[in-house]
């Protein structure tokens, strides 16, 4: 885990495959949004947040926005730090962010992912449901500095 600037986030490493470049020799775009999942998936697992262990709980989180700002091309073979940590919201959502970093520190990609909650059936949450609230108290606790 990392930390920066008062939050701290947490690091899953990726490495380009040969299948994710195009025909320009860099990654594909549509790659990143992969690795931005790797990494929250990553870190939300370790608070009971990961989508099976959402829905054990009884609800889904899916996506409801997305974006990713390229900032340079990643390469094949190139290993990138994908770096992830929440944003609380006042509403109930669950909103991460991510950058993804080179071995050269340069930043190659930032993203951000916005999940809304829905019960088992798809009926939205307005609230917070307990379970979620709790694990999202750890979560922020772990990785928001006061």
């Amino acid at each position: 885990m990392g930390s920066e600037k008062g939050i701290r986030f947490h690091e899953c490493a990726v490495r380009v495959r040969f299948n994710e470049v195009d025909a320009y020799r860099i990654a594909w775009h549509g790659h990143y949004v992969t690795w931005m999942e790797e990494g929250r998936h990553a870190l939300a697992r370790e608070f009971g947040l990961d989508p099976a262990q959402m829905a054990e709980a009884g609800f889904f989180a899916p996506v409801v926005e997305l974006s990713v700002r390229f900032l340079r091309a990643a390469r094949y073979g190139e290993e990138l730090l994908v770096q992830s940590w929440p944003v609380r919201r006042e509403t109930a959502t669950i909103e991460f962010r991510c950058r993804m970093v080179g071995a050269d520190g340069k930043v190659a990609a930032t993203g951000r992912a916005v999940h809304a909650l829905t019960d088992l059936e798809g009926a939205l949450q307005y609230r917070l449901p307990p379970v979620i609230a709790d694990r999202l108290g750890a979560l922020f606790y772990h990785h928001l500095e006061a």
